[in-house]
């Protein structure tokens, strides 16, 4: 078990290692990848996995209802406690809501339970995206449109995903091939962008980071550990919710707050402790998923 967990966690921090390394001595235009990234490779990666009939989305209805109320479940139980302790609910609620699922998530889950955990990966994925677009942005700004959400290569992407899949059209095998590869390039990309992100923040206000990176698994394992008792899930779609709740705070926190000028440095420090916090969490909850509700082949 040990050597899986490890076999699972070395290619994530090496991967972002590297982003890490080469951001230190090189200065790469790390907003151009994302760019392409998130409008193209990761939209692909989404279409293709969606539209294949292999993968039927009916069979992963349970699990997205499992990930979004992880995802609205967190922010509910840390209300309270955010509002007792006087912090700011619009800086310190959604990092605690929306998880590293695209950078760290995907790529850990594959390389946890392999490629047939690709497609349950994806579907909490797009409901984290989703809700991060929606409420999250909400949250923030009670003034955002619905139609700038729609018009996002990622909720498109997952839409006309959907509606191929649904319509149980096939499409020819080379063009989902295509797009498997093309959309394979997403997730290695996703987590050197990780590395090179986390050098542009600071630790000037740790104390926070540190609650939060104690609080984000926390408050998500808490919502997930009674849903896996009370919903009809699979051991690999259970193994899927639970890793998914323990995930630590997403960058894209971080580019969210620097947009709207809600303390990014406090939101920097959040993201930054609570990935690092992740060395810790992730070999436990792994190593807890293998031993009780997932074993290794």
């Amino acid at each position: 078990m040990i050597a899986h967990i490890l076999a699972t966690l070395l290619p994530v921090f090496l991967i972002a290692g590297s982003g890490a390394l080469y951001g230190r001595f090189r200065t790469p235009n790390i907003k151009s990848l994302n760019t392409l990234n998130m409008e193209l490779f990761v939209p692909l990666l989404v279409f293709a996995v969606l539209a294949d009939r292999q993968a039927p989305l009916a069979d992963y209805a349970w699990l997205a209802f499992g990930a979004a109320a992880v995802v609205l479940g967190s922010g509910l139980v840390l209300w309270p406690l955010v509002a007792w302790l006087k912090l700011d609910i619009k800086t310190f609620l959604p990092p605690m809501m929306f998880n590293n699922t695209g950078n760290m998530g995907v790529p850990l889950l594959v390389l946890a339970f392999g490629e047939a955990a690709l497609p349950a990966a994806v579907v909490v994925f797009i409901v984290e995206m989703m809700l991060h677009f929606s409420v999250g942005l909400y949250m923030i700004n009670p003034r955002t449109s619905m139609w700038h959400i729609l018009r996002m290569p990622i909720v498109a992407a997952s839409v006309a995903g959907l509606l191929v899949n649904m319509s149980g059209a096939a499409l020819p095998g080379w063009l989902l091939e295509a797009m498997h590869m093309l959309g394979g390039v997403s997730i290695p990309l996703m987590l050197f962008a990780l590395g090179v992100r986390l050098l542009e923040v600071d630790l000037s206000d740790w104390r926070t980071g540190l609650l939060g990176a104690l609080l984000c698994p926390l408050s998500g394992l808490l919502i997930a550990l009674p849903l896996m008792w009370l919903l009809p899930l699979e051991p690999l779609q259970l193994a899927v919710l639970l890793i998914f709740s323990a995930l630590p705070p997403a960058v894209l926190n971080y580019l969210v707050a620097e947009q709207f000028k809600l303390a990014p440095q406090k939101v920097a420090s959040l993201v930054l402790i609570g990935n690092l916090g992740s060395l810790i969490v992730m070999p436990l909850t792994l190593a807890a998923t293998f031993a009780w509700v997932y074993a290794p082949l």
